[in-house]
């Protein structure tokens, strides 16, 4: 795999990206990425669209950014390559979503009361990306509603300057719009995965939402490690090089791999898929236990 570039943490439309799926695929093969995967959060529902539009010598690497909570903090673990069909993965799959979509229920009437003219109507059109609410009916069954989209339609009804203010000042984690969701504690995340014949890395563990510190405890990651954790990503856009260069560290400690990746969420992060990259022996060592599910070439 001399040469590859490998990406393994991006999002579509599916979830809080801006762009469809096939699109994706597109910037990626314009960046010169090689291998791909694709992470929505909690939702695999843009794999086949971004399948179908792989070009040649584009792989890609079936996979989602799965929601996990720690006293009271988001940890997110990347997912890749299982089977998604598998019981107990499956089951959490179906009742996070349907948390999601109460709670963000919930935060639009919060802020209905809180003078924003934000309705569930446009919340739904943002997401599904239909101007009339109906969107794609294909693809709507596995979207995601998450607070991008609550955000967007803040910054629409003219609450927020952009994207991120709308997240500082109402949705934010203690904001007036803010409400909690439902999470897998973590190491049971892990074990889901490896049970639906997956593996798994530990997402930019520098930045855990909601903890005082901004980052993953290290006594969790040792005990996600002996679940069957296989990576830290280390390499992330928000970590700064002594944050790179700890979790690398952590990560070689613990016997685990090191991943690199952009996160991308299209035009909310400036379409920087192949800012951040995975070593090909690295990405080999990760993905070495996976049956559930096998990387995707066009044709």
């Amino acid at each position: 795999m001399t040469g590859t570039r490998i990406d393994l943490h991006t999002h579509s439309s599916v979830s809080d990206g801006t762009d469809a799926p096939a699109e994706v695929i597109g910037y990626a093969h314009a960046a010169g990425v090689n291998v791909l995967a694709l992470t929505d959060h909690d939702t695999v529902a843009g794999i086949a669209e971004a399948a179908g539009a792989l070009p040649p010598g584009l792989t890609l690497v079936p996979g989602m950014e799965l929601s996990c909570a720690y006293r009271g903090a988001s940890v997110h673990l990347a997912a890749y390559l299982f089977d998604a069909e598998a019981p107990e993965l499956a089951g959490e799959l179906r009742r996070i979503r349907d948390d999601r979509v109460e709670r963000a229920r919930e935060m639009v009437r919060r802020l209905r009361e809180a003078g924003l003219e934000v309705t569930w109507d446009r919340v739904r059109e943002i997401a599904f990306g239909g101007a009339d609410g109906a969107g794609d009916g294909a693809r709507e069954a596995g979207v995601v509603i998450g607070r991008p989209h609550i955000a967007r339609a803040i910054v629409e009804a003219g609450g927020a300057a952009d994207v991120q203010d709308a997240f500082d000042r109402w949705i934010g984690s203690g904001g007036p719009g803010y409400v909690a969701r439902y999470a897998l504690d973590p190491v049971r995340a892990v074990e889901a995965v490896r049970a639906a014949g997956g593996v798994c890395a530990l997402a930019h563990p520098a930045r855990a939402e909601g903890m005082l510190t901004g980052a993953v405890p290290e006594d969790l990651v040792e005990r996600m490690a002996r679940a069957g954790l296989g990576a830290v990503e280390a390499d992330h856009p928000d970590h700064d090089e002594a944050e790179a260069g700890h979790w690398r560290g952590v990560a070689r400690d613990l016997g685990l791999a090191v991943t690199g990746s952009s996160d991308d969420h299209g035009e909310l992060t400036g379409h920087r898929i192949g800012a951040r990259t995975t070593a090909p022996e690295e990405f080999e060592r990760l993905t070495a236990p996976a049956t559930g599910a096998r990387p995707i070439t066009s044709g």
